[in-house]
């Protein structure tokens, strides 16, 4: 697989673990699952550990792969890099030595920025205390619905350059979100078979939120059952919506 990205947020990305678990609603279409299954078709030598079908599926058992830590380390040009496209670094059977030496990496390529994403947010804030946290590591959790709020308490308590949210799929309203100490927030649809839809007014709402709490806002798509040919095109989008803004950084920290 190509390192180069079509994610909107970021340029290029590093699976030093590939596979995961269902653990909330927001997996209930994982894209990286699908992908998984037909990658392991494929005979692609990262994909042929299964994962337990009631969590996982084929080719998408969580796997740790110490010959991709070096990869960044030959990437000379800068570039914003989305960590475990295809996984969960904060997966319990992610040994913590292991998180450790991708966070060494990191440390070690100041011209990259990492952006970690989980929805493990109660082990990430259990071990965060046990990690080096280099200023170019933005660290984020996914909030897909009420119910996971709680992530981003957790997320408040990590002492990385930039907190950011991941509301993606957006499931429905966020009442009580609170972004204090969060830099960034990044607001999508659901796409591809069996797309689940979002309400437009519960994204406009999170982006208002955004602009009175002075959080940086990146509505990312609108989702399939919105327009399935257009959901991508911001031109498209209600107005209030065409927002693609990233964090405003000073001296590797937010501004």
């Amino acid at each position: 697989m190509s390192d180069r990205s079509s994610i909107e947020w970021t340029e290029a990305t590093w699976n030093p673990t590939t596979g995961c678990d269902r653990v909330s609603s927001g997996c209930d279409n994982c894209y990286a699952l699908t992908l998984a299954k037909r990658l392991k078709a494929m005979g692609s030598a990262k994909y042929q550990n299964d994962g337990d079908p009631r969590t996982s599926g084929p080719g998408f058992g969580l796997t740790v792969h110490p010959e991709a830590l070096r990869v960044p380390l030959g990437w000379k040009s800068p570039r914003t890099v989305f960590v475990n496209s295809m996984s969960d670094l904060f997966h319990a059977r992610v040994p913590l030595d292991y998180v450790r030496q991708v966070f060494e990496v990191m440390a070690a390529t100041p011209q990259h920025t990492y952006q970690v994403l989980t929805k493990r947010a109660r082990r990430l804030r259990q071990v965060a205390g046990r990690l080096e946290w280099p200023s170019n590591v933005w660290m984020g959790v996914s909030v897909e619905s009420v119910k996971e709020l709680p992530r981003v308490d957790d997320l408040r308590q990590v002492p990385a350059a930039v907190r950011f949210l991941s509301c993606e799929p957006l499931l429905g309203p966020l009442p009580g979100l609170d972004l204090a100490g969060i830099d960034w927030v990044i607001v999508g649809g659901e796409s591809g078979p069996g797309a689940r839809p979002m309400d437009i007014d519960w994204a406009c709402d999170i982006v208002d939120l955004c602009r009175q709490s002075g959080t940086a806002a990146f509505v990312k798509q609108l989702g399939s059952r919105w327009d399935k040919a257009h959901h991508k095109d911001m031109e498209r989008f209600p107005a209030a919506l065409q927002m693609r803004s990233y964090p405003q950084l000073k001296s590797g920290v937010p501004a």
